[in-house]
C-alpha cells in the first residue's frame, strides 16, 4: 500500500468517524517538520529545553548508566530522532571517551533523517551513522536484526503522542526485543499545572496554531479536499490528570469535500476533530504502563526545575 493511499484511508476513516480525528502522524511533512523545528525553539514549548538541559548537563552519568563495555560495539538507535540538537551532547561524550558504536536515527519523516544526518555527519566526521526511514512498530524487527548490543533512545516524551494502551503495548513489544540487561532511555514530560503546559501548545506567536491547521493544508493540497481554514480554529485542552489534547474545531456548521474520496463531510458548529494528544507522567502512572513488560525504571534524571524526566529502563 502506497503512502497516499494510506493518508487517503486514514483521513476518510478519521473524519467519518462519531468523533473525527486526524492522525498526528500526517502532522509530519516537508511545511510540518519545518514548523515543529520553530515550536521547539518558542520560549512557552520548556520541554526541548529541559531534556537538552539533562543531555548537556547529565550526558555522562546517563552513559554511566547504560552499562556498556567501552571497547564492546553496540548500536544507540533513536526512535523519533528529530533534530539531533539534544542527541548530540550523548554523541559528543561517546565519541570523545572512545566508545564503539553505530547511531541509527529512525523517524518517520524522510525530510528530517536528511536533516539530521547531514548536521551529525558534519559535526562528528567520525561517527558511524545508519539512517532508517518509518514508524516505529513497523521497524521494529529489521532494527534488532543484528546481534550487537543495544541501547534505545525514545526522547523528547514522544510516548505521549500515544494513547496509554498502545503506549503499554509498544514498550511490551520493545522489551521482547531487548536482551536482558540492555536499556531503553525514555524521555517523558512530567505532569504540571495547566498555566505551564497550555501555553507549550498554544504559543503566543501562533506557530502551534499553523503546525495544526497545516493538516487541513495537507489535505487540501493532496487529496483534493475544500476545506477553508478560516472556518476551523486551534483549540488545545489540557487536564490535571496530565492528558493535553489538540484539537480543529468547526467555527460554523458546514460541509467539505474530498475529491479523492468522491466524499462530503458535514461538520457540526464547534465540532471537534482530534489532532494529537500529549501525554504527561509520573512514576506510578509509567510503572502501570510497564506491568508485564519485563522492563523496570533502573535511573531517573531530572532538569532542574522537575518538569521533564529521563529515565533509564533496564530488561530484566
Amino acid at each position: 500500500m502506497t503512502k497516499e493511499n494510506t493518508f487517503l484511508e486514514d483521513i476518510d476513516l478519521g473524519l467519518s468517524s462519531e468523533k473525527k480525528f486526524i492522525s498526528s502522524h500526517f502532522f509530519y511533512d516537508k511545511i510540518g517538520d519545518e514548523l515543529f523545528q520553530k515550536i521547539m525553539e518558542l520560549p512557552e514549548y520548556y520541554l526541548t529545553n529541559c531534556e537538552l538541559e539533562i543531555f548537556r548537563d547529565q550526558s555522562e552519568s546517563i552513559i554511566s548508566s547504560f552499562d556498556i563495555i567501552k571497547d564492546q560495539e553496540f548500536e544507540l538507535i533513536e526512535l523519533g530522532a528529530g533534530d539531533g540538537k539534544k542527541t548530540q551532547y550523548l554523541l559528543d561524550n561517546l565519541l570523545k571517551n572512545g566508545y564503539n558504536f553505530k547511531y541509527i536515527p529512525v523517524d518517520i519523516s524522510q525530510n528530517s533523517l536528511d536533516v539530521i544526518s547531514d548536521r551529525l555527519v558534519n559535526l562528528f566526521p567520525y561517527l558511524t551513522l545508519e539512517a532508517k526511514q518509518g514508524e516505529y512498530f513497523t521497524v521494529l524487527d529489521e532494527l534488532f536484526s543484528s546481534e550487537k548490543p543495544k541501547v534505545i533512545l525514545f526522547i523528547g516524551s514522544n510516548l505521549g503522542n500515544l494513547n496509554d494502551e498502545v503506549a503499554h503495548d509498544f514498550l511490551n513489544k520493545l522489551a521482547t526485543h531487548l536482551k536482558p540487561n540492555e536499556k531503553l532511555l525514555l524521555g517523558l514530560d512530567l505532569i504540571k499545572s495547566r498555566e505551564i503546559v497550555l501555553p507549550a501548545y498554544n504559543d503566543a506567536q501562533g506557530v502551534t496554531r499553523e503546525f495544526n491547521m497545516n493538516l487541513l493544508k495537507r489535505i487540501n493540497e493532496d487529496l483534493g479536499a475544500n476545506f477553508i481554514l478560516e472556518n476551523f480554529k486551534h483549540q488545545p485542552e489540557y487536564t490535571e490528570e496530565g492528558f493535553a489534547k489538540s484539537y480543529l474545531v468547526s467555527k460554523i456548521k458546514q460541509e467539505v469535500y474530498v475529491k479523492d474520496l468522491d466524499k462530503t463531510f458535514e461538520f457540526d458548529e464547534n465540532e471537534k476533530i482530534h489532532t494529537e494528544i500529549s501525554r504527561k507522567y509520573n512514576d506510578e502512572i509509567l510503572n502501570d504502563l510497564l506491568k508485564n513488560s519485563s522492563l523496570e525504571i533502573s535511573d531517573k534524571f531530572l532538569d532542574s526545575k522537575n518538569y521533564f524526566a529521563d529515565y533509564i529502563l533496564t530488561k530484566k
